[in-house]
């Protein structure tokens, strides 16, 4: 999950994605300019090719470009979980990949430089930026963006970047269509309802779960408008606290509950002894029909957005009116 980012350095992120092409007095200076443009990123400005055709990913940024169409010539490892989600033609794309590395800062250098990439696009923590950073710069062009970027930026980021910006345009259209058709089909439900967004992880502790309000929950939280909890200004987000299962039973104070579950609609595998508990199966909001799975691929990038956003509309056409 990704956290959200301060309003400001989305702002400032926004505003550092704007490309301009590069101009030139003629000759072999030019002809350099007119294939290149500059973007500004969190490792400075970088002049990248206008279209780049051998683009290896790194970290982050991988499912994310592939998800716009992307087709990388290298990747970064990505968990088995993450690649499971995925749409067949994006498995295909990962796989053919040749994997550089089990993680960002854990790149075999080597292998990377012989796929002779013209774009390097990373995101990771910046702790492995400052230890392979400056060597991935003298491979090929490099674009970094830390953990904190906000997901819509980081998007407009990579499409940019990967000269794939067609695809997002789209992807942004059916996002912008797909919330208004919820925000309107379930007005009623959404000014009246209480929600709460609960999980659990497979590093979660035995014997507990947590409040979500980062992940998809933000996207139902702030782009949808359900009435979910989340954490005070300032503070670390509610997912950051373990809360052990006899702590369960205040959900009751909720109207609806949602909770994980995998694409075939089953609790996925570490949120099952959540609902095991008799406490769980004692929540009015589960006795009366009022506890809704949503399946959520992932929250960094369109694609598996607007996944969550058709299973969250058929979620909440499942509701039973209130008594």
């Amino acid at each position: 999950m990704m956290r959200r980012g301060a309003a400001l350095a989305a702002a400032l992120m926004s505003a550092s994605l704007v490309l301009t092409a590069c101009g030139g007095d003629g000759g072999d200076t030019g002809d350099k300019a007119a294939k290149t443009r500059s973007v500004k990123a969190e490792n400075g400005t970088i002049e990248v090719p206008v279209a780049p055709r051998r683009i290896v990913t790194i970290g982050n940024t991988s499912l994310p470009f592939i998800d716009l169409g992307g087709k990388p010539v290298g990747v970064t490892e990505v968990s088995d979980s993450d690649i499971d989600v995925l749409p067949e033609e994006q498995k295909s794309v990962y796989k053919a990949a040749e994997i550089v590395g089990s993680s960002g800062g854990e790149v075999d250098l080597e292998k990377l430089a012989g796929l002779k990439p013209d774009l390097i696009l990373v995101q990771f923590h910046s702790n492995d930026w400052d230890k392979v950073g400056k060597r991935l710069e003298t491979i090929a062009p490099t674009v970094f963006w830390g953990l904190d970027t906000e997901w819509k930026a980081f998007a407009d980021a990579i499409a940019a970047a990967g000269n794939v910006t067609n695809a997002l345009s789209r992807q942004k259209a059916e996002f912008k269509e797909k919330v208004a058709k919820i925000q309107k089909t379930y007005r009623k439900i959404i000014d009246d309802t209480s929600f709460v967004d609960v999980s659990r992880g497979d590093s979660s502790d035995p014997g507990t779960f947590y409040i979500a309000d980062i992940g998809c929950s933000e996207i139902a939280r702030d782009d949808v408008g359900l009435d979910l909890p989340e954490a005070a200004e300032g503070k670390d987000p509610l997912a950051y606290e373990a809360l052990p299962f006899e702590q369960i039973g205040e959900l009751s104070k909720y109207d609806v509950i949602t909770y994980p579950v995998n694409a075939e609609g089953q609790p996925t595998e570490p949120f099952v002894p959540v609902v095991k508990t008799n406490t769980w199966k004692a929540l009015p909001a589960v006795s009366s029909g009022r506890a809704l799975g949503v399946f959520c691929p992932g929250n960094n990038s369109y694609g598996p957005v607007l996944r969550y956003l058709d299973s969250l509309d058929r979620a909440l056409a499942t509701l039973p009116a209130k008594k």
